[in-house]
Order: structure tokens, then sequence, then C-alpha cells
């Protein structure tokens, strides 16, 4: 029998609003400050990494943007060397685009700073408040895919490296 307490849809609403903020709040604190990309382009190429090879509409829905967006990073992400296109076989007017090395170790460098700016935010935190943090991660990363786009093929909802 479950006898935890449950939360209102009061407190839930609550609850989410702070989240949110405080999300917005950590996420402006940790992008990452070397310059190299956009954080659009970032969080699209940790997506290529991440599912690739992808065609361009599978990647606009993953970002949630529109095709000329997604077009315009990845020229950009071309541009810098860090994603190639690749023909579809099945279809000689589309293509795929994947990671180049150099795509996947800017991701990595970008994930390692925003680790290090995260932890430099919460070195005043207690033992106690680093221990009720770990325990939500989980189910932050399960929001964190909540709802995410249906892609035949690819598992939109890899949590072990996430965007950015």
């Amino acid at each position: 029998m479950d006898t935890a307490p449950h939360a209102s849809d009061d407190e839930r609403a609550q609850l989410a609003s702070r989240l949110a903020i405080a999300i917005g709040r950590i996420n402006r604190r940790i992008r990452p400050h070397t310059g190299i990309m956009t954080y659009a382009q970032l969080s699209a190429l940790s997506s290529i990494v991440r599912l690739g090879p992808l065609r361009p509409g599978d990647l606009a829905r993953l970002e949630a943007i529109a095709a000329p967006s997604a077009t315009r990073l990845i020229a950009g992400l071309e541009s810098e060397g860090f994603v190639t296109r690749t023909a579809d076989p099945a279809d000689g007017r589309a293509f795929f685009i994947q990671s180049t090395d150099a795509g996947a170790e800017a991701v990595l460098r970008a994930r390692a700073e925003r680790a290090e700016l995260l932890e430099q935010l919460l070195t005043d935190s207690t033992d106690e408040q680093i221990a009720r943090l770990a325990a939500s991660v989980d189910v932050l990363e399960a929001a964190a895919v909540a709802g995410a786009p249906v892609i035949p093929g690819i598992d939109s909802t890899d949590t072990a490296s996430s965007n950015g």
C-alpha cells in the first residue's frame, strides 16, 4: 500500500514554476563561453553526435525548430568542420548529416565546461543539499525526455549524453 504523501495539483504547479525559473537561470549561467558556436548550434550538434546520422528534417523535429533554421544550423556546423553530409542511398535528393571527430570533441568540451561551471555554482551547497539534489536527478532526466518527438529508427529518449 502506498503511504507516501501525494502533492496536490497546486503544489505541483508551484514547484514547476520555481523549477522553471531555477533551470532557466542556471542554464544561462552555465552556457559555454568558448565562443566556438552558438547555443543552438551546440544543441543541434549534440543531437547529431548522440543520434546521428540524421536527416535535416529529423534534426528540425528533435530541436523543435523550423526546417530553414535547421538548414542554417547545419550549414554553419558544416563550415566549421563539425558535421559532414552523406547521400541518402534511398533518395538521391536527400542527405544525412553526421558528426565529425572535431564535432564530437567540441560537444565533449562544451559538456565538460558546463559541468565545471555547474560544480562551481554548487560549491557552497551542504552535503545534505547535494544528497537531495542527487536524489532528484532521475526525476529531472525523465522529465527532460518526456514528450520527446518520436522519429522512426531513432531513440531520442537516451539521457546518457543529453544535449549541451
